[in-house]
């Protein structure tokens, strides 16, 4: 009887055990997730004000005759290496939060830089356009702060060391073969018709830029959990997988770049952001799960209410980015409509275009500042006919004067 009572008295002492133990992993891993929710967030605000910063720095440059002259100023370095600063914190968030959690946080630098482009650049706005702007930033300001806390409270609680093995282990299993496969074919095919088809929507560059970024993030959270566990006294540079994680993330990040490059000369920034904020946080999202299994174990409300958040901050940063000012692109070329002297249609023919005071070339032609012609209206065409044998002296030609009537 007394062998049998210590026996019970120890399962029941069991479970408790268990249930601090797993209770204290819980407590444990949610303190890593609010680490690298942190590091996120930190980052994501210091390379706005980084970005604002060399934006000013630009703007009171603009006009001035040395186009190196930014690199002489303590504001531009200072921007520079607010940059790198927050790169580096991104960066290290990687290896202590999911990858589910750490992407959806870009959201941060949208609206930090929507705040600071008002208060910080000093945006001109007029009074009619504030509610069609800046009421509806502010809407989409504090949407995206809503997605964000979601998205904080309810982000999958999966921390797994990011040991070789591991990664190892996860780079050849089945679902992630499936998906690399999949994920080939799509990248290949959108290729195919943005080379060969000309297929220029914005959708295709930046669902391009998407995969490419799944990839990068997926490689980013690797090589960053590695140089973390190593830092700690647990050296994984040892293993061959560091380096081939390591080759593709410099890979993907530059090719991501040249596709990014190529959609800012055809489509307006603020369309960019939201468009590639979304298509890339989503098929960010599907890789960590794929890849780290980020949603395992994870009960369905979580699941929804973070769904939940990631479809407020798309919102949010939607209409943060739907309402800014459009640049206006350069046009090398003169347009009939603006000559020297000549109304100009774009001003409803109110104004007249202004005569040029300096000389200007444009396209492939030269400066001709010692001939005044140049300024002259221009001429409607001319006829041209010969007169006599090729040897007669005289006028060769004879112009043909064209009254307005005609």
């Amino acid at each position: 009887m007394d062998r049998a009572q210590r026996a019970g008295l120890q399962l029941q002492q069991l479970p408790p055990t268990s249930s601090a133990a797993s209770g204290g992993e819980a407590s444990f891993s949610y303190k890593e997730n609010l680490i690298g929710a942190l590091l996120a967030i930190f980052g994501h605000l210091v390379v706005s004000i980084a970005l604002n910063l060399q934006k000013y720095c630009h703007i009171r440059l603009a006009g001035t005759k040395d186009p190196r002259a930014y690199f002489k100023t303590k504001t531009w370095w200072l921007g520079l290496f607010l940059m790198l600063l927050g790169e580096l914190g991104v960066f290290a968030s990687y290896a202590f939060a999911p990858l589910s959690l750490i992407v959806p946080l870009s959201a941060v630098s949208v609206i930090a830089s929507a705040i600071i482009g008002i208060i910080f650049i000093k945006e001109k706005w007029k009074p009619r356009d504030f509610l069609r702007r800046y009421v509806l930033s502010f809407v989409g300001c504090g949407l995206a702060i809503v997605g964000t806390y979601l998205l904080v409270t309810f982000a999958p609680n999966s921390h797994e060391k990011m040991t070789g093995e591991n990664i190892t282990r996860h780079l050849v299993s089945w679902p992630f073969l499936l998906y690399t496969l999949v994920e080939i074919i799509l990248f290949c095919l959108l290729l195919y018709f943005y080379k060969e088809k000309n297929a220029n929507s914005i959708v295709v560059i930046l669902l391009l830029v998407a995969l490419l970024g799944s990839m990068t993030v997926v490689t980013v959270k690797a090589v960053a959990g590695m140089l973390v566990l190593s830092i700690q006294g647990n050296l994984q540079l040892d293993y061959p997988i560091f380096y081939v994680m390591f080759v593709c993330m410099v890979a993907t990040a530059i090719y991501q770049a040249a596709f990014l490059s190529q959609a800012s000369q055809i489509y307006d920034s603020s369309l960019i952001a939201s468009v590639g904020y979304i298509l890339s946080t989503t098929v960010a999202i599907t890789a960590g799960a794929v890849f780290y299994l980020d949603f395992v174990g994870e009960d369905a409300l979580h699941i929804c209410m973070f769904a939940l958040g990631c479809l407020i901050a798309f919102l949010g940063v939607f209409l943060i980015t739907r309402n800014r000012k459009k640049a206006i692109p350069f046009e090398p070329y003169i347009s009939m409509d603006a000559m020297p002297g000549m109304q100009n249609m774009h001003d409803k023919g109110m104004t007249v275009q202004p005569d040029l005071k300096a000389s200007f070339s444009y396209g492939a032609l030269e400066n001709n500042d010692s001939i005044s012609e140049i300024y002259a209206p221009a001429t409607l065409p001319v006829m041209q006919e010969e007169h006599g044998s090729r040897s007669a002296p005289g006028v060769p030609y004879r112009v043909l004067e064209h009254t307005k009537k005609e």
